[in-house]
């Protein structure tokens, strides 16, 4: 418990002082992870602790985005309420269409659940384009932060700090819910809500209350992001937007309480530094959540709670930990290669090089020219994947053989 309190502490300081250093191309990229952090918590109370996995969560995201611009746009460009509180019109927007959807979606479970909010939330993006009034088309609806509390909010260090009290108030009160009657009942729900139909609470009820919160937090997210961009448009609508906060969540561990936000916060960086680098990032991204939900179905938080609830010493973890990582690290590294150099070789551009008759040119590639026709261009990343291969094999005999001792 006290690592825990100050592993807290730790990250609030970081949040608080990143600013202060990073560039703003990087402030930028922090205020987006800390709205994709929100989004993922407030998805996680519906679909970790309540069960209900919604594959159509973008559309809580977008009318908050929508409901904030409104709202900013209203009284002249003067605002309806001071920039600060101006994403409560997100949590009403996406409280609102929550109150609607999530009455029509709970009457269903499972599958048919997913599928009745996936529907739902298609056919908001499907209407979006046509509502110009509400949506405004392709060009969307913009706006502007006016200043307020002696505040310009002109630059991203004041919207940073806006949105880290925003996230940080609503994480806290989502955590404050967890705690409550109907926080606990949300895990009756997910574990056997039969038995608590026959207890005598109303199921129906409950799941669409738990599925309001849910989506009144995803539009307190929407709002900030509306209020960074000080734009939106349809897209947000787009099952991109769903899917994403869906993979963020399990990567991060639904287990957990701050484990989809930890997973939000790492994708969304991964995202912003490789997107730039390489056209195949989003290949590189499902490679990630196929790869953690297969040797971490507890996603990266069930890492900190191994460490935490792990009876060997520190430094035993440590050298078993960092065997992992340099498996997985060569792994990766193989992977990498083949599917650049494959990318380069099977590209338009390098299509057009080849000549009939004549041997593949060279693909510059990480400082190196590799010609696809050799030998150990290929057999360069056989080696690594086995190489890992065989030190991740190593290290979890090792691992196994240790907790067998200990527990004979």
């Amino acid at each position: 418990m006290l690592l825990s309190r100050l592993l807290l502490v730790a990250v609030l300081l970081l949040l608080v002082l990143a600013p202060l250093v990073l560039p703003q191309a990087l402030v930028n990229a922090a205020i987006q992870m800390l709205i994709a952090a929100l989004f993922a918590t407030a998805f996680n109370v519906l679909a970790g602790q309540g069960g209900m996995l919604s594959f159509g969560h973008a559309a809580y995201f977008g009318i908050g985005a929508f409901s904030t611009l409104h709202a900013m746009n209203a009284l002249g460009g003067a605002g309806l309420l001071p920039t600060p509180l101006l994403p409560l019109f997100g949590a009403l927007g996406g409280a609102a269409l929550g109150l609607v959807a999530g009455w029509f979606s709970t009457q269903r479970s499972g599958v048919y659940f997913s599928m009745i909010t996936l529907a739902l939330a298609e056919l908001l993006h499907a209407l979006a384009p046509h509502l110009t009034g509400v949506f405004g088309g392709e060009a969307g609806v913009s706006s502007m932060r006016m200043p307020a509390w002696g505040v310009s909010f002109g630059e991203p260090i004041h919207v940073y700090y806006l949105s880290l009290a925003w996230v940080l108030a609503s994480l806290g009160a989502l955590f404050f819910f967890t705690r409550t009657p109907l926080g606990r009942l949300t895990l009756g729900l997910r574990e056997n809500a039969m038995r608590l139909k026959f207890l005598g609470y109303n199921v129906h009820a409950a799941r669409v209350m738990v599925f309001m919160i849910s989506a009144s937090f995803a539009g307190v997210a929407g709002g900030l992001l509306a209020m960074n961009n000080e734009a939106g448009n349809y897209v947000l609508f787009d099952m991109r937007l769903s899917s994403e906060v869906v993979l963020n969540a399990y990567i991060g561990g639904t287990g957990v309480f701050f484990g989809p936000a930890l997973g939000a916060a790492v994708m969304t960086f991964f995202g912003y530094a490789v997107s730039d680098l390489t056209r195949s990032w989003l290949l590189y991204q499902g490679l990630i959540f196929v790869v953690v939900m297969m040797f971490m179905p507890n996603g990266l938080s069930g890492v900190v709670l191994w460490w935490q609830r792990s009876q060997h010493g520190g430094a035993l973890l440590a050298r078993y930990t960092l065997g992992w990582v340099l498996g997985g690290l060569l792994c990766a590294a193989a992977v990498v290669f083949a599917v650049e150099l494959l990318q380069r070789a099977l590209g338009t551009d390098y299509q057009s090089l080849l000549v009939e008759g004549q041997s593949w040119p060279a693909i510059p590639l990480f400082g190196h020219a590799w010609l696809p026709g050799a030998v150990m261009t290929w057999l360069l990343p056989l080696l690594l994947a086995v190489a890992g291969g065989l030190v991740l094999r190593g290290v979890s005999r090792a691992w196994h053989e240790l907790n067998d001792k200990e527990g004979a």
